[in-house]
């Protein structure tokens, strides 16, 4: 049995309240887990101050605390995961927005690379409230959009993950990039 089939019945076991499979599949799925978590925190620029280990664990930390998910296969598994580091990394960019507008916080002079991470912070924002809009027009497309490029699934894997062929994820995925190009445009 290869790891996909693996990482896939251990999540249905996890599903029916078997504990020790969620401690076989911990190992499973943690490089899996820290990679997407790099290409996520890639995408934040220099001078963030979480750290990839502490995205990993905040996603871990919620995925298991998921009850009411079930798991379909790996795909879907990891596409869940990367939508909560997408929101972690969301919240941290608000929270830290909401910081440097005096948010009980000590007044101090921005250093350039402040500057640099508050840009940051707002260009997540707006992505995500891009997102949002797609998702009320056309959620498949916002569905392909989280799994190929925050979860750095490959067209396949996205395809097997939705439930769709492969020259659909590809047609979604052209339409929902210049979808969200004119959005974040118009929003600047």
């Amino acid at each position: 049995m290869d790891s996909s089939a693996d990482i896939t019945k251990l999540l249905i076991n996890w599903c029916e309240g078997d504990r020790e499979a969620l401690e076989r599949l911990v190992p499973l799925v943690e490089q899996e887990l820290r990679r997407i978590a790099h290409n996520q925190m890639r995408r934040e620029g220099p001078g963030h101050t979480l750290q990839t280990a502490a995205l990993v664990n905040e996603a871990y930390l919620r995925l298991v605390d998921q009850t009411r998910v079930r798991w379909q296969n790996r795909s879907h598994f990891f596409a869940i995961a990367a939508k909560m580091m997408r929101r972690i990394l969301l919240n941290y960019s608000r929270d830290r927005d909401r910081e440097k507008r005096g948010g009980g916080a000590i007044q101090v002079s921005l250093t350039e690379a402040d500057a640099v991470i508050e840009e940051r912070a707002v260009e997540i924002i707006a992505l995500d409230e891009a997102l949002s809009k797609l998702e009320s027009v056309d959620e498949r497309k916002c569905k392909v959009v989280e799994l190929r490029y925050f979860a750095g699934l490959s067209v396949e894997e996205t395809a097997e993950a939705l439930g769709i062929s492969t020259i659909t994820v590809l047609r979604d995925w052209k339409m929902a990039k210049a979808w969200l190009a004119r959005e974040l445009a118009h929003g600047k």
